[in-house]
């Protein structure tokens, strides 16, 4: 079983102002390398970033990492035609994608090994989802055979209400809060860097 990696960091960011989101920094380094850094280290094979609006900063971002890239011209309608374009550009191999949100700077290759592992042991799961007090969280790992739905998605909206109400989505329970932390706003992000200095 082979299991891709998709960063979506294609989006608007609309609500964090004129600078791309993803090219903010956390610790000195940009939300999306931290993420890609995250992806790479895990056992996720290939890892594709798919792009839009700030794609040649964002390239410049994640300079010297192994890295596919895909460009998705239509982003400004939303994430959901991000996440078509990362899938269809899967690699024949690949049973399934981890879906991997730019703007998630605590992401650790950890999070994505168990969700590939719980994968493994259960693939006839359409998806594995992380949870935490109760709360699905990202990223999610979507089997490939989720493709021709995916495909049908619009607006801004990702698999979750592919997601909803089907029996066959693995909940895997994960023991700290990095899977709910994203960052929307500049507030946000001054919060978490004053949290982690401090």
């Amino acid at each position: 079983m082979s299991v891709a990696a998709l960063v979506l960091a294609a989006g608007l960011g609309s609500r964090f102002g004129e600078t791309p989101k993803v090219l903010a920094e956390l610790d000195g380094r940009p939300l999306v390398r931290r993420v890609a850094e995250a992806a790479v280290a895990s056992r996720a094979e290939p890892v594709i970033v798919v792009l839009g609006r700030a794609g040649e900063p964002v390239r410049a971002a994640l300079a010297g990492l192994p890295l596919g890239f895909v460009e998705n011209p239509d982003y400004a309608q939303g994430l959901s035609t991000s996440l078509r374009a990362g899938f269809a550009a899967l690699p024949e191999g690949a049973t399934g994608a981890l879906v991997c949100l730019g703007d998630m700077p605590l992401l650790g290759a950890d999070i994505l090994d168990a969700l590939i592992g719980a994968h493994e042991e259960t693939p006839d799961a359409a998806a594995i989802v992380p949870v935490h007090d109760g709360r699905r969280g990202n990223p999610v790992l979507l089997a490939r055979r989720l493709a021709p739905e995916i495909a049908r998605l619009d607006g801004d909206r990702g698999a979750g209400p592919l997601l909803k109400g089907r029996d066959d989505v693995r909940e895997l329970d994960w023991g700290d809060d990095r899977v709910l932390v994203d960052v929307d706003t500049p507030e946000a992000l001054a919060a978490l860097n004053a949290e982690r200095s401090g």
